[in-house]
């Protein structure tokens, strides 16, 4: 599949089929995860794969929709293991770059995920058992979706987001 046809076709899914992940399948989105480029190569991220259902539904805050997939992968950082420029500290981007291998690598072996940054960080941790020198940055379920979408369709012009040389001309 060409690459822009991938991107075009991964979508946020919220609702899964029952059947489990393969192992095939999840060996190779958190490979392509694992490969993510970082800050100084230091691969400041951790993944913590999760398919006990009494885990997920502790994590996900009442968010069933998230729980009913059969697998969720959190990322986990390290802030001290990557860099920090001046009051930027790159751990975010870092995991950022992680998950969208994975959400993209998923969505070319036909599994749906849906990238979940808001809910209470304490909760996750405490359901996994995160150590306290790592930061819960994002998680996503991951399935074969029970669900169809169409191609991203609502994006702003490149003319209205993109400026060549300076702000202002558009490219």
């Amino acid at each position: 599949m060409d690459f822009l046809d991938l991107v075009r076709k991964r979508r946020s899914i919220r609702k899964y089929e029952e059947r489990p992940v393969t192992d095939d399948d999840l060996s190779a989105v958190l490979e392509a995860a694992r490969l993510a480029p970082s800050w100084a190569n230091k691969q400041c991220w951790r993944f913590i794969v999760v398919r006990d259902e009494k885990t997920k539904n502790e994590m996900v805050e009442g968010r069933q929709w998230i729980a009913a997939a059969p697998v969720v992968v959190v990322f986990c950082a390290d802030p001290e293991a990557s860099g920090v420029k001046g009051d930027q500290q790159y751990y975010m981007l870092d995991v950022g770059i992680a998950m969208e291998h994975l959400v993209l690598a998923a969505a070319e072996r036909g599994l749906g995920t849906c990238w979940i940054g808001w809910f209470e960080e304490e909760v996750v941790r405490n359901a996994l058992d995160v150590p306290r020198h790592l930061r819960v940055v994002a998680y996503t379920p991951v399935g074969y979706p029970a669900e169809t979408k169409g191609e991203v369709t609502d994006r702003k012009p490149l003319s209205e987001i993109c400026f060549l040389g300076k702000y202002g001309k558009s490219c």
